[in-house]
């Protein structure tokens, strides 16, 4: 059963805005995505009434849900200063609008200073380890390197799940051939795909392969944020986590989601793409997340006729990166045609060629992160 946006518009005409106005003529509605069962919209407010609408947002989200056909529910609140606008005033009694109290009325703040924003981590039930896989730019592989990585670490006898975050372009259904639409659960909570037994989670499960992805920061952390929670992970030893490229709301969200074990860094060995590696490692190491080491991916390239090693990137930059940071380095990834037609297959080259040289280097790669997450996984 398909989904309308006039379906989704008259769910939502029921709900009144702090104001006692219907949500749909509030003026704060984003564009509304309806496809498939799956319902994606923002409200968007000014940030000096933004806790006034999160029960708004919440009945929102709840009337949307009870829609039939509806399997998915997006809905983030988009607060916004005005231009020019002062910060809110210390609380006084109301005069204006009825139904809107000044901010600082809806929370009493926190005793004892401003409470961190790690203060909101907690353990996805059932999960021992989260770890991230990211870099400071794209381009340089990410994506293959955290599939290949989550293989090796199966193959070490883990129990693993693969976690494709990265909003903007998810690379995880193309490398692993899978296309179809997760189910629910008895709870309502998104049924991992399975392949290569590996429990895997992406966005580009939940929205067409051509869709512009064009959020803005809240809805992207609302997204990871429901990824993370709404999904029946079961019982894992390590979840790999695909990040997108940079240092941006997906990264601070999920470090203050869940408490990361560690971080694998991927970089080229190029200049740019190290200076770009440095800023991911340097926000990693500011919200406390452990750097488990960094990947130098395409590090030579290997002909596949005669084998001769050329450098097209340099070669060593990542290597010396890390011990100038005094970070592990977990070794080098060639730029070899076996790899990137594995990939583009959806036959990631561990699970299709294990006894190939280029499985054994991820495998390597898992082994020093396995090792460094001893005390948190069960030992394989």
């Amino acid at each position: 059963m398909s989904v309308t946006q006039q379906q989704v518009l008259d769910s939502l005409a029921r709900i009144k805005s702090p104001r006692g106005v219907a949500l749909t003529n509030a003026n704060v509605l984003s564009a509304i995505s309806a496809a498939d069962g799956k319902v994606f919209f923002s409200i968007n407010v000014d940030a000096a009434e933004a806790r006034a609408w999160e029960s708004v947002r919440a009945e929102a989200e709840a009337a949307v849900r009870a829609i039939p056909g509806v399997t998915t529910v997006m809905v983030a609140l988009t607060a916004e200063r005005k231009a020019g606008a002062a910060p809110p005033p210390p609380p006084t009694p109301s005069r204006g609008t009825p139904g809107v109290q000044p901010v600082h009325a809806h929370k009493p703040p926190p005793q004892g200073g401003a409470q961190s924003p790690m203060a909101r981590q907690s353990e996805i039930p059932g999960v021992a380890a989260v770890i991230a896989v990211a870099s400071g730019k794209g381009g340089v592989g990410k994506s293959t390197t955290a599939l290949n990585l989550a293989l090796g670490l199966r193959d070490l006898g883990l129990k693993v799940g693969l976690l494709d975050a990265d909003i903007y372009g998810p690379s995880v259904p193309r490398l692993t051939g899978l296309h179809q639409k997760p189910e629910l659960n008895d709870e309502r909570k998104m049924i991992p795909l399975k392949r290569f037994g590996l429990a895997i989670m992406s966005i580009g499960f939940l929205v067409e392969e051509e869709t512009a992805m064009i959020w803005r920061g809240p809805m992207v952390m609302s997204a990871v944020t429901q990824m993370l929670r709404d999904v029946a992970w079961g019982e894992l030893d390590v979840l790999v986590v695909d990040m997108p490229p940079g240092t941006g709301d997906a990264q601070l969200t999920l470090a203050q989601n869940v408490p990361l074990k560690g971080a694998v860094i991927v970089s080229t060995p190029q200049d740019l793409s190290l200076i770009d590696a440095r800023r991911g490692l340097a926000m990693f190491k500011k919200v406390n997340v452990p750097v488990l080491g960094i990947v130098e991916n395409m590090s030579y390239f290997q002909c596949p006729q005669c084998g001769t090693k050329s450098d097209i990137f340099g070669h060593g930059g990542a290597r010396h990166e890390a011990e100038k940071l005094g970070v592990p380095f977990l070794g080098e990834v060639p730029l070899h045609m076996a790899i990137r037609a594995t990939s583009d297959a959806g036959t990631p080259v561990v699970d299709s060629e294990p006894d190939g040289p280029h499985a054994a280097i991820y495998r390597a790669i898992a082994g020093q992160v396995r090792d460094q997450l001893k005390g948190v996984i069960a030992a394989a």
